[in-house]
């Protein structure tokens, strides 16, 4: 059976059909009056005579939807634009954010199991808390380990090396946490960690769901870690001085954590992370939490 395809100045080509004889019985069950099927009179964008025609295009006056654009239904038309581009940088940034806070789940699990380990065994407690010089070598590891990752884009940025880092990390500065949480009764820790948890995720649905931008307020919080660091020293002489100085603390940093978050969020905001940045932008956040905990701790916690 031959085929036939016929070309088209308004419609391109069509598809190609059996050529086929239909009596005047199927012609008329097959609807030969519409234009689709020819008749006598009918329009040139058809094969010839009883020919049953399949244009590849129909001219029927919908609107034209390409696959970036959305129909609004009332109007009939564009309701919004949306780009390849712009999908594309916000899956980007969606997996970015699930990583950050996959290694953050994994840290804190982590410190968590230190800081229990710590305050629950009874000589692990008294090892720490004697041999002080432990604590100053974690100090310094993390110091170290922070300077190489901000200082070394590969160190950051390249696996299994910033992994390795960031675990040296997050070991060292829960053995300072731990040793910190010794000093206080474990019914305390325990309520500091429940209040940091309530406080951070607060503080994180703010940032996801706020209007406003505080990635530009960076410099105005460095200056306020500043003055806050100069305030710790004359705090040792007040009788308030102590308390005045934690509450102070946790909401700097809290304002930090909405900052951090912020960054990491990206979108409409003047400031954001890249997303090679995960072990950095994760590390701030952790910071961030850490330091709010150990402010609500000596806030509320009973010294030993």
């Amino acid at each position: 059976m031959d085929t036939i395809i016929k070309p088209s100045s308004n419609h391109g080509a069509y598809m190609p059909v059996p050529q086929e004889d239909f009596t005047e019985q199927e012609l008329k069950m097959m609807g030969a009056e519409n234009s689709d099927i020819y008749s006598p009179g009918a329009s040139s964008n058809t094969f010839s005579n009883s020919k049953l025609t399949y244009p590849v295009d129909l001219d029927d006056k919908r609107p034209k939807i390409q696959s970036a654009d959305f129909y609004d239904a009332e109007t009939g038309g564009e309701s919004r634009h949306l780009s390849a581009l712009d999908f594309s940088e916000k899956t980007i940034r969606m997996g970015f954010i699930r990583k950050i806070y996959s290694i953050l789940m994994v840290q804190l699990l982590m410190t968590s199991g230190i800081i229990a380990l710590f305050c629950l065994s009874i000589p692990v407690k008294e090892f720490v808390q004697t041999n002080h010089w432990l604590l100053f070598v974690a100090f310094g590891v993390t110091f170290a380990v922070m300077i190489a990752l901000a200082c070394s884009e590969d160190l950051r940025r390249k696996a299994p090396s910033n992994f390795i880092l960031l675990a040296i990390f997050t070991v060292a500065e829960g053995f300072i946490v731990g040793t910190f949480a010794t000093f206080f009764d474990a019914h305390s820790v325990l309520i500091a960690a429940g209040i940091t948890t309530a406080v951070c995720l607060a503080l994180t649905s703010f940032s996801f769901q706020s209007k406003y931008d505080f990635t530009a307020a960076g410099g105005m919080l460095f200056v306020c870690c500043i003055c806050l660091l100069m305030f710790g020293f004359l705090a040792m002489f007040f009788p308030l001085g102590q308390l005045i100085y934690s509450t102070l603390g946790a909401l700097l940093f809290s304002a930090f954590l909405v900052y951090d978050t912020q960054l990491m969020i990206g979108g409409n905001h003047q400031y954001a992370v890249s997303p090679e940045e995960y072990i950095f932008a994760a590390l701030n956040i952790y910071m961030d939490i850490i330091m709010i905990f150990m402010y609500i701790l000596r806030l509320f916690g009973n010294h030993q």
